[in-house]
């Protein structure tokens, strides 16, 4: 079946860079383009269906390597001073006997409410994260046969794998932050993603690649980080490591085992073009660790490990990237995240690229061509997939489509900078995965979204009051998330 699709204006690829196709459109046959070029041309071309998307700019399909599945707790926990964000983190006596929040039914819920908020925010390929903080440990095989199950059904391309680890991090009685180790609980998570990768396998679905996703580096033992690199050569399969974001990660590894985090990933075999790494930010030449480069960014790029940055998640948790025009003429393979709710890499872009400029102190350093590269090319070469994040004939056919036409929008001068600026993700009119529309004009076939609104809703409620249970000082939800204002 052949698709024509136009648009006010198309990022094509012309091999080399994105270019801006004014009036244009994009031949599909099937899963695949056939032809990307002007309206007038292509239309005369034979389609056995066409759409029409109006004042819009119809880009490559949005790559999200570090995507909420989860219930949004970030609305709580960003907020908070360092005496209130104690309560957030498992108690050392929960630890011990941790419970899950949620039953396998409200997990699968929670799994297919932030999917289609994915799907509605113009995201066509994804690799997930969910907080482990109201699991009674971290996920499962059988929370990820149904995640892919929902990806399936919704056509969303998921890279999925459950998350493992053999620690938590704690606070003790005494205030003092630790970590607490389950060895045994690290070994059988990292069976788990095995039998998930062999699960994905039998599936053999195209739009499911199984990965492997251990937690933070200072929830991993060194042994379990040697496995899990063990698995992955063996599998050949990409690994994501949260690690190199925080100060505390970085006492705590140096202080646990001499090494920094990232000469502990070295150490594991980690290091390679397989492996993606949200965040990356504390590294020797952030003014918070050394402020000079002693090598830490050359290692990265000669590994060709790919760097997930969240700019909107890293800007609402007092973190920056330093920098991401230094990553990048370093020759770092950037790719983007949300990491938190709402998956809007749009206001993602714009956070990074007014980040960069105050940075720079000078506004032509935005790098905003270099943040659309990393959204899409970086993203589809972390994944080793050459054929997505572009616009080009014999590329895969994800696409997404933002409406410019909202009085609310404001005049288009630059379709992607008149976007960024005065859009959001929530402008996105058009998903498709693999030729097939996802979600048109707000809305997914099959999907209740009144009801999975009010679904969300009450399991956020659910998620809210199980905090207490965990606060080393047994606060009340109200006590560890007081109103903006007190409430009359």
């Amino acid at each position: 079946m052949k698709t024509l699709v136009t648009a006010a204006w198309v990022i094509a690829h012309d091999g080399r860079s994105h270019v801006e196709i004014p009036d244009g459109a994009v031949l599909i046959d099937g899963d695949t383009i056939v032809e990307v070029g002007g309206r007038t041309e292509l239309g005369r071309r034979q389609a056995d269906e066409r759409i029409d998307l109006g004042h819009a700019v119809l880009t490559p399909g949005l790559i999200d390597l570090d995507a909420l599945t989860d219930i949004d707790h970030l609305i709580l926990d960003c907020w908070a001073s360092p005496e209130l964000a104690d309560g957030y983190v498992w108690s050392a006596e929960y630890a011990t006997a941790p419970r899950a929040v949620f039953d396998a039914g409200q997990r699968r819920t929670v799994r297919e409410y932030a999917l289609t908020q994915l799907a509605l925010h113009g995201i066509t390929s994804y690799m997930p994260i969910a907080s482990e903080v109201h699991s009674d440990w971290a996920e499962t095989y059988e929370d990820f046969v149904a995640t892919a199950e929902i990806s399936r059904r919704l056509g969303l391309r998921g890279f999925l794998g459950p998350s493992f680890r053999s620690g938590v991090n704690v606070i003790g009685a005494d205030g003092g932050r630790a970590v607490h180790f389950d060895e045994e609980a690290g070994r059988r998570g990292l069976a788990d993603a095995l039998r998930f990768l062999d699960h994905v396998e039998q599936l053999a679905d195209p739009l499911v690649t199984g990965v492997l996703l251990p937690c933070r580096i200072e929830t991993l033992t060194p042994g379990l980080l040697r496995d899990v690199a063990r698995a992955a050569d063996r599998r050949g399969a990409l690994v994501r490591l949260h690690a190199l974001q925080g100060n505390a990660e970085r006492d705590y590894v140096r202080r646990t085992y001499g090494r920094t985090p990232l000469q502990l990933i070295a150490d594991s075999g980690l290091l390679s073009d397989r492996l993606i790494v949200p965040h990356g930010v504390v590294l020797d030449v952030h003014p918070d660790v050394h402020g000079t480069d002693t090598g830490d960014i050359a290692v990265l790029a000669d590994a060709g490990v790919s760097i997930v940055h969240c700019p909107l998640t890293n800007a609402r948790y007092a973190h920056h990237l330093h920098t991401f025009g230094d990553y990048r003429a370093r020759a770092v393979n950037l790719c983007l995240g949300t990491d938190s709710f709402p998956p809007d890499l749009i206001r993602g872009i714009d956070t990074g690229t007014q980040v960069a400029k105050l940075q720079a102190r000078d506004l032509g350093q935005g790098h905003l061509a270099g943040y659309f590269e990393a959204l899409w090319t970086g993203g589809a070469a972390a994944l080793h997939r050459p054929d997505l994040g572009r616009l080009a004939a014999g590329a895969t056919a994800d696409l997404a489509a933002f409406a410019l036409d909202d009085f609310r929008m404001g005049v288009t001068e630059d379709p992607l900078r008149t976007l960024v600026l005065n859009g959001t993700a929530r402008d996105a009119v058009l998903t498709m995965v693999a030729g097939r529309v996802v979600m048109r004009d707000g809305r997914i076939p099959g999907v209740d979204l009144d009801a999975l609104r009010r679904a969300g809703q009450e399991l956020f409620e659910v998620m809210r009051a199980a905090y207490p249970e965990r606060d080393h000082r047994r606060r009340t939800a109200d006590e560890l998330f007081p109103p903006v204002f007190p409430r009359g």
